[in-house]
């Protein structure tokens, strides 16, 4: 032991453990902190008990010898980082000649496994920029499965691990399978077979048990969890593709006399398959139904989430089924009964429908956001989203049509409950700009909306003015102070922090700007004394569909009440605005999921008041209720 080292043990300064480990210390040594990483002993300072380190962050840091014994790591001269703050030029060459290797004396390093982000964290900025870890990491991936030395898991952070001896990838892979319990695991399991199925040396030994499992486990499942004999059924297809000597043990078990038997069941099926495999099951529809797929094509169509409704068109589109789609969809449009999906699949195809795109469409799409409106908030939905983002959607809808019918267009959306005033605002500009002469047409509507009462219930207006207090007060200030620390990074044309920082105070600063508006026009009532002998703000109407003898009450309350779940509605819904001024016996045509339907009202009564007291500076509820019966 060095003979300082002695002393300071001898003085009760150091420990005779710590004494040992600082013999493996010594200058020039390389070794690891768990803060600050790596770095290189550079001197001993035993007189005054330290040694100093440099760190890549940290030149030149003193430590206290028994600190710095019990918590930094000496490294090997052959550990990775030793090697590439030695000789760099080596390393990278090493990368190009033989990147197995590379791995290799990584994982060593690591106590022999790692996960894929740690081996990139060592290699990217000194031997590979970030592209080129990508390119490299792709082709290396591949290398290290096809030598058999390596253990790569299918998922990202599972740690890659140097394989035992006489333990092939094929035989792993095999073990994965018959090891997995659960349905998610297994079929990721068979998913890696499949891709690996060419390193399987005796495949109908080795496979073909793997084949009958699969068929055993479709029909064991089928009943009780139908989408995982899909996927299973596809797997098994999958696997006997590709390697000529296995085969299919259940006669008959198909995935088409699968989709015959779950017929009834395929929406639910389709939504919890991944999208490869919903393709494959919609792409064998024509064999398994035969002349009756192209009816129940458009059905699914009709009935089911986004991704689907973009894959059926295609399919029918590649089996000469376009005029039967083009029918389809001119119906649906026509009667209002297409889904929020539909149309907005249709919006962003809409340059092979030029045929579709005219007002009628955008109709449609008003029709299908205020069915929305009753069970979640438009503003979240795909249809929504594309009508107020995509710029030239209101352009090509009306650029083939007449000014009156576009006049029509503007004074229903004026009037539309769906969009707040800076989105309303956007849209009519966008439809000006294609027809300039109905510019007056927003000027005179923004000085009626800056003048026309909004009547509101004491309790949301309430919400309303907590909101513009919370906005204020809080979330305004904190996003200003965001946007200061976010400058002070530097470099603002790459400060992501910055600009996310700024795109928020855009979007704070409307919201304010939206509720200064909505408080300014808005007058609080509680919907006492409401006029019962016809529909008006404040009464509950019961109506029967006239055609299914069917009942729907509605609450008819103020600018801010609705509640879709409880049947309580805006008087500037849709709905609302038709049934306002009606008395009972008459009847009214409303717009339903299903199209347009003829409503007979059966009974108006008063609506509960409103409980929340009225704050004295607030409008008197004798204004409000002449501006409701004026």
């Amino acid at each position: 032991m060095d003979t300082e080292l002695e002393k300071l043990v001898e003085a009760g300064k150091l420990t005779g453990r710590a004494a040992e480990q600082l013999e493996k210390l010594k200058p020039g040594t390389f070794c690891l902190h768990k803060s600050w990483g790596f770095g290189r002993v550079s001197e001993w300072n035993l007189l005054l008990n330290q040694i100093v380190i440099d760190f890549a962050g940290k030149k030149s840091h003193p430590m206290q010898a028994q600190y710095a014994a019990e918590n930094v790591t000496p490294l090997a001269p052959e550990h990775f980082l030793a090697r590439k703050a030695t000789d760099l030029a080596s390393i990278k060459n090493l990368a190009m000649e033989n990147p197995a290797a590379l791995v290799r004396n990584i994982l060593e390093s690591l106590d022999g496994k790692a996960t894929m982000q740690q081996i990139g964290e060592w290699l990217v900025g000194d031997v590979f920029t970030e592209t080129e870890w990508k390119r490299w990491w792709e082709s290396t991936k591949k290398a290290l499965k096809a030598s058999g030395v390596f253990s790569v898991p299918a998922k990202k952070t599972d740690p890659i691990q140097i394989r035992g001896e006489g333990v092939s990838h094929a035989d792993e892979l095999l073990d994965a399978f018959n090891k997995a319990r659960q349905p998610k695991q297994q079929i990721a399991a068979l998913e890696q077979i499949i891709k690996s199925c060419d390193q399987f040396r005796e495949p109908e030994k080795q496979l073909q048990p793997i084949i009958m499992t699969i068929e055993n486990m479709t029909v064991r499942n089928q009943k009780m969890h139908p989408e995982f004999a899909f996927e299973l059924i596809i797997a098994r297809d999958d696997l006997l593709g590709p390697v000529p000597s296995l085969h299919a043990t259940h006669i008959g078990l198909t995935l088409s006399k699968l989709i015959l038997e779950e017929e009834n069941r395929l929406i639910s099926v389709l939504a919890k398959l991944p999208a490869a495999k919903e393709k494959r099951i919609l792409q064998a529809l024509p064999t398994a139904l035969g002349s009756r797929w192209t009816e129940r094509g458009l059905d699914l169509m009709q009935r089911s989430h986004g991704r689907m409704v973009a894959q059926i068109p295609r399919i029918l589109d590649e089996a000469g089924k376009h005029d039967e789609l083009r029918t389809m969809l001119e119906r649906s449009i026509r009667e209002q009964s297409a889904t929020s999906e539909m149309l907005a699949w249709l919006c962003s195809e809409r340059k092979h429908w030029g045929e579709l795109v005219t007002p009628e469409l955008l109709g449609a799409i008003f029709g299908a956001l205020e069915r929305e409106q009753r069970s979640t908030l438009p503003r979240a939905g795909k249809l929504y989203r594309t009508l107020v983002e995509d710029r030239q959607l209101l352009g090509d809808i009306f650029k083939k049509t007449d000014v009156a019918t576009a006049r029509d267009a503007m004074r229903r959306l004026q009037l539309s409950p769906l969009f707040d005033e800076l989105t309303k605002r956007s849209l009519l500009a966008r439809l000006v700009k294609v027809y300039p002469e109905l510019e007056s047409m927003i000027t005179g509507a923004q000085s009626q909306d800056e003048t026309a009462p909004l009547i509101v219930s004491w309790s949301s207006l309430e919400r309303r003015k907590a909101e513009y207090e919370e906005l204020v007060k809080r979330k305004i200030p904190e996003n200003t102070k965001e946007i200061a620390l976010a400058r002070s990074y530097g470099d603002l044309s790459e400060n992501f922090e910055f600009k996310a920082a700024k795109q928020m105070q855009s979007v704070l600063i409307r919201r304010k700007s939206e509720l200064e508006q909505m408080l300014h026009n808005a007058r609080g009532t509680s919907f006492e004394n409401a006029d019962t002998s016809r529909v008006s703000i404040g009464t509950i109407v019961t109506l029967r569909n006239v055609e299914m003898d069917k009942e729907e009450t509605y609450t008819i309350l103020g600018a801010w009440d609705g509640d879709p779940d409880r049947y309580v509605i805006s008087y500037q819904t849709a709905i609302g605005q038709m049934l306002l001024g009606h008395e009972v016996g008459e009847t009214v045509s409303l717009n339903t999921d299903h199209g347009t339907a003829q409503f007979t009202i059966v009974s108006i009564q008063p609506a509960p008041p409103d409980q929340t007291t009225p704050p004295p500076t607030l409008h008197s509820e004798s204004t409000v209720e002449a501006a409701i019966t004026g």
